[in-house]
């Protein structure tokens, strides 16, 4: 495992290297907008059966997708509809969670994808990972950097102690004090479906659309 402090000078970080790494299926540790997550090349199978084995995560549950554009977003997901674009466009990027249906042949193996062809995604507004998904250029799953089940992924030290000897890279930027995780709509028959309720909370989910 090669740890890195994002506490220091971020100039002398070789984000690239990380990046192409992470195209190779290799596992990485970052933090995100919300909590710290744990993630790889969401295109790379195998790399992706890693995550589930490492956070002992069952293979029922799928894994979490962040991307950086909406060009990236299409490669993967059927066409939004109205009310998922009205979610894109007031809260993209940052801490939502859309359940979308994914695109008929996608470069997705089926280990991430839900029975009923549904995928989480959420384009992230975290600086690192941000980065990263410019520069790999592929969509990155991210649960978040725990075990399954146990504490939310939010102290560095605890998240080393757990998983710092089954990954690849630990890009470390200290404790995440807000540790409420990113809420996760589902849109059924022109209303939001609240899976999950964190930053973005009922009342501004309200404005795009009614909630059931």
């Amino acid at each position: 495992m090669e740890y890195i402090s994002l506490k220091e000078n971020m100039v002398n970080i070789d984000f690239d290297k990380i990046a192409s790494e992470i195209v190779k299926g290799k596992i990485v540790i970052f933090p995100t907008e919300t909590l710290y997550g744990i993630g790889t090349n969401a295109y790379n199978e195998e790399a992706c059966k890693k995550i589930f084995k490492i956070k002992e995560r069952p293979n029922t549950k799928p894994l979490v997708i962040l991307i950086s554009d909406y060009e990236m977003l299409c490669n993967i997901v059927e066409e939004p509809n109205e009310i998922e674009k009205k979610l894109i466009n007031k809260f993209w990027p940052g801490p939502l969670t859309i359940i979308f249906k994914g695109k008929e042949n996608s470069m997705l193996p089926n280990i991430i994808i839900a029975k009923d062809n549904t995928i989480g995604i959420r384009m992230t507004d975290g600086k690192i990972i941000k980065q990263l998904l410019q520069k790999s250029n592929v969509p990155i799953v991210a649960p978040s950097a725990n075990i399954s089940g146990k504490t939310d992924a939010t102290k560095i030290k605890q998240i080393v102690m757990e998983l710092g000897e089954k990954v690849d890279y630990v890009l470390d930027s200290g404790n995440i004090e807000d540790n409420v995780p990113s809420t996760i709509v589902k849109v059924v028959e022109n209303s939001i479906h609240i899976l999950r309720e964190g930053k973005i909370t009922k009342e501004e989910l309200m404005e795009i659309a009614p909630i059931k």
